[in-house]
């Protein structure tokens, strides 16, 4: 059975149990982070608990705990899972109290922290690319938060399983935001562009990886708005999250991206990416 953290409790996952009147479960009142782990190596742990505090601080809610503190916590998480490679999920309400949309006046946040199997794409997935959808981007206008408040996500991700494709785009007012579960790239003339941060998609850990890469790399790239006929004109189209990593969108509302196949310039970058990776399980970066 594995191991989770609940409330500063180490415990068996089947025996984790919340009241029912704890805000995350009544109001989604909570944030949360999910932090891959290479060979046991928590991949840019600062990076994702500085993400933490922003949504934490987003939701006028007290980080309980310190960051070394979190540390500490995250790596006996890791220390005692069966997986090398793993996917820490973190998650704090604001805890139980009488329902009430007001914040109660005593809060008592609610931590849990588990780890699961780390799913990277297939090697199948990596050459040969995925199929996406576009939908109107229709979610709240702080999406800069990672909250547990998930179910306009929820129902945009249905529509690419729905449709039998890995992700939906999202667009608002004729521009590209973001991924229902992702952060969006596209290539153009060889160009990288991605949509510069906003309160309307989140900040991403693999998304500032990428640009990093690119830069790093000596690939042209820029940050700026990207609108949607821009999009469905690109040679080459990425979905980017901690994990998907990098994928290619190979085909768009049944519409091929450039020639129909992962591209040069998403190979290139995989490549990178990689390699960064196993920089990253000899603890020399992250």
């Amino acid at each position: 059975m594995a191991t989770v953290y609940l409330n500063g409790a180490f415990l068996p996952l089947e025996e984790a149990r919340i009241p029912v009147l704890d805000r995350g479960f009544i109001f989604g009142d909570g944030v949360y982070e999910v932090i891959p782990v290479y060979d046991r190596q928590p991949f840019r742990l600062r990076h994702h608990l500085d993400r933490l505090q922003h949504s934490l601080d987003g939701i006028r809610l007290a980080n309980p705990l310190a960051p070394a503190e979190w540390e500490t916590l995250i790596g006996r998480i890791v220390a005692e899972a069966e997986w090398l490679d793993q996917g820490v999920y973190l998650q704090v309400t604001r805890g139980p109290a009488p329902r009430d949309h007001a914040f109660p006046k005593t809060v008592r946040p609610t931590v849990f922290v588990m780890a699961t199997a780390l799913k990277t794409p297939s090697a199948e997935l990596v050459s040969g690319g995925v199929a996406a959808i576009t939908a109107a981007d229709n979610r709240w206008l702080n999406c800069d938060l990672k909250t547990t408040s998930l179910l306009a996500n929820v129902l945009l991700r249905q529509l690419a399983v729905d449709a039998g494709c890995a992700e939906t785009l999202l667009i608002r007012d004729g521009f590209l935001s973001e991924g229902a579960t992702s952060n969006i790239f596209m290539v153009k003339d060889g160009v990288v562009l991605a949509p510069p941060k906003s309160n309307l998609m989140l900040p991403g850990i693999t998304y500032d990886v990428v640009l990093e890469l690119a830069a790093a790399e000596g690939l042209p790239h820029a940050v700026r708005p990207i609108a949607e006929a821009e999009l469905r004109a690109a040679d080459e189209v990425w979905l980017t999250s901690s994990t998907k990593e990098i994928t290619a969108v190979v085909t768009l509302d049944g519409q091929a991206v450039g020639s129909g196949r992962p591209g040069p310039v998403f190979k290139r970058m995989h490549a990178a990416y990689q390699a960064f990776k196993h920089r990253i399980m000899r603890g020399q970066d992250g």
